[in-house]
């Protein structure tokens, strides 16, 4: 049978950009806290994450963050929290559930995107924010690889930014799943870099 991989019309690949941003997407209590229903089998991500963002702000590369939260009565998210009812635990702002795990917590004035869907572009400024500061290149890190990680790539490239997926950086619940996403996303949507890779390219984008 013939090969209709990657090789077989799936191998174009993208140069990054001159102007990075790091998104860091919905690394919230919620997916690591053992008693949430939305927990992750593995943290292991986390750390990852946290050392792209420390390599981003050395270097003076914009670092954003997304999460998840939900008015008081989660109308706005609409069919979305009638698919995923674990995501209840997100409506009236999510409390403890909600916030940003300490090693990848904000600093300084980095902003801070509340989304109530998957991508980190759907229904927020992060285009616009984005374009207002000459970026070209989004680092992305940040949960589900599956979920939010994947949709955030695709709008990504819809929107003109070359994506770059950090393979060490994102997380979802199970070793399959994570490995046919982060194949597709290098097929179609983005480039996927290990965290190594992100970190030399964020210390020479000047």
């Amino acid at each position: 049978m013939t090969d209709r991989g990657i090789d077989a019309g799936f191998d174009g690949r993208l140069t990054p950009g001159r102007r990075p941003a790091v998104v860091s997407i919905d690394l919230m209590r919620a997916y690591f806290d053992a008693d949430s229903p939305l927990c992750l089998p593995s943290g292991d991500c986390l750390a990852a994450a946290a050392r792209v963002l420390g390599a981003a702000r050395e270097h003076g590369v914009p670092v954003l963050h997304t999460r998840v939260a939900y008015g008081p009565d989660g109308v706005d998210g609409g069919v979305f929290v009638r698919k995923v009812p674990a995501l209840r635990h997100l409506f009236d702002g999510g409390g403890p559930l909600g916030e940003l795990m300490p090693p990848v917590a904000p600093v300084g004035g980095e902003l801070v995107l509340v989304k109530q869907y998957a991508s980190a572009f759907f229904g927020t400024t992060l285009a616009s924010t984005l374009l207002a500061q000459g970026i070209d290149t989004v680092v992305l890190v940040g949960v589900s690889t599956s979920g939010c990680i994947r949709a955030s790539a695709v709008d990504a490239i819809q929107h003109g930014f070359v994506p770059l997926v950090v393979r060490d950086a994102v997380g979802d619940r199970t070793a399959e799943t994570q490995s046919s996403n982060l194949y597709d996303l290098q097929a179609k949507y983005a480039e996927v870099v290990s965290e190594a890779e992100a970190v030399a390219y964020l210390g020479a984008w000047r």
